[in-house]
């Protein structure tokens, strides 16, 4: 089973190779508001000034918000995660606006990397709601899990590096939505697994391609099986794998975001075929980059030995 998971998540995960440090071990609105109350302070980079944006659905509390880190974290964007009560359950709501947010990301220019993190001690995502599906009759349930594997599908299909920092525990639909991220870092004291066959059910949001154990895992053990890219001793503060989720961003913030966005597409759309026509992909995405000032800027960086200062354009 190891080898099962290795080889299904190293076709996810090896997506940013080309742009990620050496040494790493890769794997493969209409109206704004603050954070709702109970959330507690969102940690960060110190002086880091938080712009949150929100569309309430059906009126009901924020459950998913949205950070953007300024300064020199410029378009590092944080999709917070913010279901106290619940654990982060996937919810309507819950996943109604984690749609809404992530479909607001997809056209951003100014976003260069995402980072899926929680603000729920202990807990990354603990799957599925079972209180709201218990009541779901055949059709509703079809629907709503439906909804679940659009979700996941809008998160992979970002055309940004994204990374998911888990904290805590990641069960079920949890784990599908890291698993639904390019990157992924935990605790070795975050607990995470597949376990829909433990309640008659079987993955439905698409983890199904990714892992077939319904094993739970710690990080030290996912790190071995290929299943997160980092893992790291839990701090104080309990948001050991949200810092080195972040680290990992500030890794890649500096880089040519065009570049970054095509090396992902050409990735993504290369493990899905045959090695021709992942060739012919990866032609069609390095033409996209040839007639970009990022293009030539590196190049004259290069020449004249200073750092780049990539725009975007």
């Amino acid at each position: 089973m190891t080898a099962v998971v290795g080889r299904c998540v190293s076709a996810r995960s090896g997506l940013l190779g080309v742009c990620l440090p050496a040494g790493l071990r890769l794997v493969h609105r209409s109206g704004a508001r603050l954070l709702a109350g109970g959330g507690g302070p969102v940690t960060g980079p110190s002086g880091a000034q938080s712009r949150r944006q929100h569309t309430e659905v059906a009126a009901g509390p924020v459950e998913v918000d949205l950070r953007r880190l300024e300064g020199e974290d410029d378009g590092i964007v944080e999709v917070l995660m913010c279901r106290h009560k619940a654990r982060n359950a996937l919810g309507h709501v819950f996943v109604s606006q984690m749609r809404e947010l992530v479909s607001s990301l997809a056209n951003d220019s100014v976003v260069r990397v995402v980072v899926f993190r929680s603000l729920v001690p202990g807990v990354f995502c603990a799957g599925a709601d079972l209180k709201e599906r218990s009541v779901m009759d055949n059709t509703e349930s079809d629907l709503f899990v439906h909804s679940l594997r659009s979700l996941m599908t809008q998160i992979a299909l970002l055309p940004v590096p994204t990374i998911a920092a888990m904290d805590g525990v990641a069960l079920g639909g949890g784990l599908e939505l890291a698993l639904a991220c390019d990157l992924r870092t935990a605790a070795y004291s975050a607990q995470m697994g597949l376990i829909e066959t433990t309640r008659g059910l079987l993955p439905g949001a698409g983890g199904i391609a990714n892992t077939l154990t319904c094993r739970r895992v710690g990080g030290q053990t996912a790190l071995e099986i290929g299943l997160v890219n980092r893992a790291v001793e839990q701090n104080q503060t309990g948001d050991a794998a949200y810092r080195e989720a972040l680290s990992l961003a500030r890794d890649i913030l500096p880089q040519a975001p065009i570049a970054v966005r095509m090396a992902k597409e050409a990735m993504n759309r290369g493990v899905e075929v045959d090695i021709t026509s992942a060739m012919a992909i990866e032609r069609m995405c390095y033409a996209r980059v040839i007639p970009t000032r990022d293009r030539q800027e590196g190049m004259a960086a290069f020449i004249e030995k200073r750092p780049p200062r990539y725009t975007g354009e």
